[in-house]
């Protein structure tokens, strides 16, 4: 086990805070069953190791979930609907994206009409962000 910033225990094998585990991986299955259409879309480039790189849907770090994490390169993007432009948003992903980063993660953001309507560019910058890690 390590130990984390703020006295979070995180198991080795797993990279989920264990006392709120099993709640975010319900979390988890019903965002995986449930996801956007730029979800979709993104997913359809990023499975199967097709930029080079694991990425997993739905992946549990800490007492966040990510949208597509690569835990090979250390890589979280993010696909934001217009909820995330809301103050009390604003403030949430911020602390999301410092916790994630001091765990060594880069954290990308896409919104969803990025996704949906430059996906071209939207997976040329997940290509150079896979490469420079």
């Amino acid at each position: 086990m390590g130990l984390l910033g703020g006295g979070l225990v995180l198991n080795m094998y797993k990279t989920a805070a264990g006392d709120t585990y099993g709640l975010l991986k319900s979390f988890a299955r019903e965002n995986r069953r449930n996801q956007t259409e730029a979800e979709s879309v993104l997913w359809t480039y990023l499975r199967c190791n097709a930029l080079g790189t694991k990425f997993l849907r739905q992946h549990i770090l800490g007492d966040y979930i990510g949208d597509f994490v690569s835990t090979d390169k250390k890589i979280v993007i993010e696909v934001d609907g217009g909820y995330h432009l809301q103050d009390g948003q604003i403030i949430r992903d911020a602390n999301r994206t410092r916790f994630l980063e001091q765990m060594g993660y880069t954290v990308v953001r896409f919104s969803n009409e990025e996704v949906l309507m430059d996906t071209d560019n939207v997976i040329i910058k997940i290509k150079e962000i896979i490469n420079n890690k």
